[in-house]
């Protein structure tokens, strides 16, 4: 609800606020993009939003699913899939004071070139990460920690100035697990981890100004991630 998010930005969140947000809360599809609060979100100092990833373990893993929502509004050198796309578009946290070299980019963008712009790292990212999987509230803020290994892969630089939060949340009922329904040990965990891990990472979706495709496309090939 756009006009509830907006009123509460300009005064403290009480607990009607939050029993509000969970009445108004529905099933279905999550909005993404530049939608509800992520309207006003910079990612790498291009357009932020809100975006989601999911992956799902092999049956000898347990079966299990876990999603992330991500509300990214963060800085850093954006990186996908090891590419480094932010140095290579020059528009980076600190790009004015230590100047990356590599790629396409060129010693001349650096030295007097079209300035692009750059990236202050700062922000406040949201993370929702949700499972199916049977977790304690001990190995579900495990799995949520696990959920900034995703974050660093992007690029962010987590500066000072950023506010990075996890949820974590498994929608295992309660009255299973008082029924004596197993949880995931700490010994089948772990591929749970790798698992919040990507999907974390591919859930900065949601492209001030959008990331430029074409350019972005280019470089990914250029790096081999994707086939021309």
């Amino acid at each position: 609800n756009d006009g509830f998010l907006n009123d509460i930005r300009s005064r403290p969140i009480s607990e009607s606020d939050v029993l509000q947000a969970i009445a108004e809360a529905r099933t279905g599809p999550v909005e993404q993009g530049s939608v509800g609060a992520g309207r006003g979100t910079r990612a790498f100092g291009w357009k932020g939003g809100i975006g989601t990833s999911s992956r799902r373990l092999s049956e000898d893993l347990g079966g299990w699913t876990v999603g992330a929502l991500v509300q990214s509004n963060y800085g850093g050198v954006l990186t996908i899939a090891g590419a480094p796309v932010g140095q290579e578009l020059g528009r980076y946290y600190l790009r004015e004071r230590i100047g990356m070299t590599g790629g396409g980019v060129g010693e001349e963008r650096f030295a007097g070139g079209p300035d692009v712009g750059t990236d202050d790292g700062d922000g406040s990212i949201m993370m929702v990460v949700a499972t199916d999987a049977p977790l304690d509230s001990r190995n579900l803020t495990r799995l949520a920690r696990r959920a900034l290994a995703g974050l660093a892969r992007t690029g962010s630089s987590m500066t000072s100035g950023s506010g990075d939060y996890v949820i974590a949340f498994s929608t295992t009922r309660v009255s299973d697990l008082l029924a004596g329904a197993p949880l995931v040990g700490n010994n089948d965990v772990s591929p749970l981890f790798q698992a919040v891990i990507e999907a974390t990472e591919r859930g900065h979706r949601g492209t001030s100004e959008a990331l430029p495709l074409d350019q972005t496309i280019e470089i990914l090939r250029r790096y081999g991630v994707v086939r021309p």
